[in-house]
């Protein structure tokens, strides 16, 4: 098989990933009726006067779409809104005013606690009110476990890409904030710094005790399992490989061979970005018979972030999953922002990070003529590129190439980006960025004159950038030190491993196996993170059978936890007995 380029070939890409739960027995429900008879009969099993279903939801699930949906199929002698024993929205705005910050895309992540946001005086009078009333009781909101538990306690789950999609159309706004028409930026931001990671908080005391799952990313498509169901779903997430589910993204600068490659939407003008193993953003489709669950992946990290991840990498992040795949695409389309990523102290200082945003760029294709920036010039002096940069917000434009390296892109290269240095991806090229997780932190210098898709200037951030460029990263280090630093680590009859791409002072470890046929890798107590960068299909399998098969497609990323151990790798299909490689990516040890 040839050589994958852009233009001539098309991946079996599946965009639509699934995990097929074991247990047939799981029963799912789908649409209003059926699960609202389902509850209103497990109500009345209890034999109870009075039976509390606690409804906990995510922020921006639509509550009102729920409300009416079970109101038509089952009768509540009362409906309970948390909001209404939490602080009015002026006052959740101003509490969090000082971590929101004014900047439109930074914040500062605090760690707020729902309970935060309560008047306890309005949470004992709503108890009281509850507690006089008989019949079925519907407790529904953020936060309304903090309220009741209930008898019965239903999570009603939302992605966070959902979120996002609900934000830029103006559709919703922050909890209780009234801002449906705010720059979508800023409500992201919100959400990101503050609302998310409480709400995380506060699901991941809940996971035991949930009594159903309920699945509210369709409009009117609601879709429940027990919560036993869900358990045992995230159970088999961790002890096999799997895939989250990818998202695509237009962009100012986005290109054409994702559309192509991936078989993706040909009236769209462009894909920008791919994220495909973000488990902070993206979802996993669980499926239990014929219905397909859609959960976030962070669940998996929260629920079970010690098989997932590994003791040492638990032990040092947390429930956080610390490394991300993702694509960009400038194929036929822009160079990216000139940008800089924050040294780990100043993101810590500044916006209450415990990491910083460390990566890579693994060059997936490109056609001739593909360059990355990378570094300053010999001589560069930082004062005059300063200014050049602020003088380049109005009318003049700035001479990147003057102060900035560019360096050719070929396919398999691979440029190590640690933090401080100043880099983007040129056109005609598509990169697999292979990175840290806090990807909200990029600071862009120059954005060649362009407005965003919303017409409106992106943020830069030169104020922030100079205070963490490394200026000594000039023509000669970054030659030495950040283009294709291979190095062999072992070979056999028909394989060859290498390591290649970060540099030392980052964390994440990046390796390269070239194989013709079958070749054992172990995950030695941590989370592997693999991409197919050559070849068409690649099987993975257990030597023990301890998991299923898992066939990977091109350009597919696949997460394998720390629990499975050893595992095989093998060309498959049109592949078989031809050349693969894969990158693989994980944290490296302290030890």
């Amino acid at each position: 098989m040839a050589e994958p380029f852009s233009g001539a070939f098309q991946s079996n890409y599946d965009k639509e990933p699934c995990i097929s739960i074991r247990d047939s027995s799981h029963r799912a429900w789908e649409a209003y009726g059926p699960i609202g008879r389902e509850l209103e009969a497990r109500a009345r099993d209890l034999g109870k006067p009075r039976v509390i279903i606690t409804l906990e939801c995510y922020p921006s699930v639509r509550l009102d779409e729920i409300v009416q949906g079970l109101g038509a199929s089952m009768k509540f002698q009362g409906v309970f809104y948390s909001d209404e024993a939490a602080l009015e929205g002026g006052a959740i705005t101003a509490k969090m005013a000082p971590f929101l910050t004014e900047d439109r895309i930074f914040g500062y992540r605090y760690p707020f606690k729902v309970a935060d946001f309560f008047v306890p005086q309005k949470i004992e009078e709503m108890r009281r009110q509850i507690e006089q009333t008989e019949g079925i009781l519907l407790l529904i909101g953020f936060g309304a476990s903090l309220i009741h538990r209930g008898d019965i306690l239903v999570y009603g789950n939302l992605a966070r890409w959902e979120i996002q999609q609900r934000f830029r159309r103006g559709e919703l706004g922050n909890w209780k904030a009234q801002n449906e028409a705010e720059d979508p930026l800023r409500k992201y931001k919100r959400g990101f710094f503050i609302e998310w990671p409480m709400a995380d908080r506060l699901k991941k005391g809940l996971y035991d005790s949930i009594d159903y799952l309920l699945d509210t990313i369709k409009k009117d498509e609601p879709k429940m399992i027990r919560g036993e169901a869900y358990r045992q779903g995230l159970e088999q997430v961790v002890s096999a490989p799997f895939r989250t589910v990818p998202y695509f993204d237009p962009g100012v600068w986005g290109g054409q061979w994702m559309k192509k490659t991936f078989a993706l939407n040909p009236k769209a003008d462009n894909y920008a970005w791919s994220f495909d193993g973000v488990p902070e953003e993206n979802s996993l489709y669980l499926l239990y018979g014929e219905t397909r669950i859609e959960v976030p992946a962070q669940d998996a990290v929260l629920y079970r972030p010690l098989e997932l991840l590994g003791e040492e990498v638990y032990g040092r992040f947390g429930a956080e999953f610390p490394i991300r795949f993702d694509f960009l695409d400038t194929m036929g389309g822009g160079n990216l922002s000139l940008q800089v990523h924050p040294l780990t102290a100043y993101i810590q200082e500044q916006f209450g990070m415990p990491y910083t945003q460390e990566e890579s760029y693994y060059i997936l294709d490109a056609e001739e003529g593909a360059v990355v920036y990378l570094g300053v010039k010999e001589g560069t002096d930082p004062q005059e590129m300063l200014k050049a940069l602020r003088e380049a917000q109005g009318d003049r434009p700035f001479e990147a190439e003057k102060y900035i390296n560019t360096f050719p892109a070929k396919k398999h290269d691979h440029f190590s980006i640690p933090p401080g240095t100043i880099h983007c991806s040129g056109t005609n090229s598509v990169v697999l960025e292979i990175s840290a997780t806090p990807f909200n932190f990029t600071f862009k210098l120059w954005d060649w004159g362009r407005l965003g898709l919303d017409g409106k200037p992106r943020p830069i951030n030169i104020d922030h950038g100079e205070k963490v460029i490394a200026w000594d990263r000039d023509s000669a280090w970054v030659k030495a030190n950040l283009i294709n630093p291979l190095a062999p680590i072992a070979q056999g009859d028909h394989w060859r491993e290498e390591r290649t791409g970060l540099h030392p002072s980052q964390f994440i470890e990046t390796r390269r196996m070239w194989t013709k046929g079958p070749v054992t890798w172990n995950t030695h107590g941590t989370f592997n993170m693999l991409n197919l960068v050559s070849g068409r299909e690649a099987l993975i399998e257990s030597p023990s059978a301890s998991f299923e098969p898992f066939i990977l497609h091109y350009a597919e990323t696949v997460i394998i936890p720390a629990s499975v151990g050893e595992y095989r790798i093998r060309p498959h299909g049109e592949s078989e007995g031809q050349e693969i490689a894969l990158i693989k990516a994980y944290v490296r040890s302290k030890g």
